[in-house]
């Protein structure tokens, strides 16, 4: 015979990233007296590099949540109590004591790996449903619910919590409601399976446009993706926007980056219009993959991966605790994306062992990660040289500044159609202009130079990537 007794384990906020400090609550899975299991994700939580799911590291029934949806957290605070089953003082016995009942379940669920935390989540875990707040909520740790079949309604703060239903949406178009200050569960849905689409969004948003008075007041939104929506403060229509997520970490590596690197940048003009002409006869011949999508970046990323090759000394690193430079014995390629959640640089592992039928399939994937908000923290770390697309906006060019850590960054401006001196005759050629930016620590003049007139000449004979590459 034996007594069961019960105990209290905390579960503290981790560092999903590498180095982060803290991430913002987005939504509870769970609710007080509900029970959880090894590996089940509890909580969505956003980092500064990206969203990602938790998982509970043990079993036992939830007993208290210290923070709301949309708080701050830093990481080792403890964000969740479970109590867990034990046992003490057991006898012998021909058979033993039966385990807590578990949900009841036709056959054990299929596992699945998550993106982090401490094992497996089941295939057949079903999200609760959305809570949501106003803008006037505070981040208060809400009271202590009692481990009982039906809790007591929770007072003070947590009772302007409510269960509702999540509005179904994609991650962009939740970070356009937010934008536009919209709740989503006033938004009909049209797109397929009752999602709600970018056209909803707008439609919405254009029949609720009047000259309405500026009075600021609570205004209802989803807390798991903003916690206030830009609020108007004067007269003249001033926008709060909090920084905070992938903006607020975006402004601090960039900051870090101008004061910490000497950046020198250089500039050229560069003829490609054999490159945009490779390109139309790689999509027209399919060689590379019928379902690969073939563009001027990705020759461009080609071209700089063949001229790290031939000058590896400008994939490195500084190493300020032992006075090195760190050359990196493989290129991460990182692409520079902006999306919902602000700019981020997820990068291609090992891009320079990639063919160019390889290339162009990992920069697919990349950029297709990205937009649907999926990129990993993992994705995002160890990087060691970047390109910026500036030339999708019509850009010429600019000074990047380089992402921490790294030792050179391309910029690839807009490719226009410009007079151009071609065998000894002034003609229309496409046209575009490279920026690299570099750090003076560890790559010099020379080394630049030779790194952007190489990335040039490629472009300028692209044929020259199959032979070099």
């Amino acid at each position: 015979m034996t007594t069961e007794v019960r105990s209290l384990r905390e579960f503290k906020m981790p560092d999903v990233g590498e180095g982060l400090t803290e991430a913002e609550i987005l939504s509870w899975y769970v609710k007080p007296g509900d029970t959880v299991t090894d590996g089940q994700v509890v909580c969505e939580v956003e980092t500064a590099k990206a969203a990602v799911e938790l998982p509970i590291p043990f079993n036992g029934v939830v007993e208290q949540l210290f923070f709301p949806e949309g708080s701050t957290v830093d990481v080792g605070t403890v964000i969740i109590s479970v109590a867990v089953a034990g046992e003490a003082g057991a006898a012998p016995a021909t058979a033993p004591a039966p385990a807590a009942p578990a949900p009841a379940a036709e056959a054990e669920p299929e596992r699945r790996e998550v993106l982090v935390g401490y094992g497996p989540r089941t295939g057949t875990a079903q999200r609760r449903a959305r809570r949501t707040t106003t803008t006037t909520t505070k981040a208060a740790a809400p009271q202590p619910a009692p481990v009982a079949p039906a809790a007591p309604a929770p007072t003070g703060p947590v009772a302007e919590l409510q269960l509702g239903e999540r509005p179904l949406a994609k991650p962009p178009v939740r970070k356009l409601a937010k934008d536009l200050g919209v709740d989503l569960r006033a938004v009909t849905p049209t797109g397929r399976d009752g999602v709600i689409t970018r056209e909803d969004l707008h439609a919405y948003a254009e029949a609720q446009a009047a000259p309405a008075a500026p009075a600021v007041e609570p205004v209802v939104v989803e807390a798991a993706e903003a916690v206030v929506a830009p609020v108007p403060v004067s007269g003249a229509g001033d926008v709060r926007v909090p920084i905070k997520g992938v903006r607020k970490a975006t402004a601090q590596a960039m900051v870090a980056s101008a004061f910490t690197a000497p950046h020198v940048t250089e500039f050229v003009q560069v003829d490609v219009t054999r490159t945009m002409k490779f390109v139309r006869k790689l999509k027209e011949s399919g060689e590379l993959g019928r379902d690969v999508r073939v563009s001027p970046l990705l020759l461009v990323a080609k071209a700089l991966l063949v001229a790290i090759k031939r000058h590896p000394e400008i994939n490195a690193q500084w190493d300020e605790a032992a006075q090195e430079i760190v050359v990196k014995g493989q290129v991460n390629l990182g692409i520079a994306a902006a999306t919902p959640r602000g700019l981020i640089v997820p990068n291609i592992k090992d891009a320079g062992s990639k063919t160019l039928a390889g290339l162009a399939t990992s920069l697919g994937e990349l950029v297709e990660t990205a937009r649907q908000g999926k990129t990993s923290p993992a994705d995002m770390q160890g990087g060691t040289v970047t390109i910026t697309n500036v030339g999708v906006f019509g850009v010429d060019t600019g000074t990047p500044i380089l992402n921490p850590g790294e030792a050179a960054i391309l910029a690839f401006g807009a490719v226009r159609e410009l007079p151009w001196v071609h065998k000894g005759k002034v003609v229309p050629r496409q046209v575009t202009t490279l920026a690299l930016s570099f750090d003076h620590r560890l790559v010099d003049g020379e080394l630049g130079s030779k790194v952007l007139a190489d990335i040039a000449g490629l472009l300028e004979f692209p044929k020259r990537l199959i032979t070099w590459g």
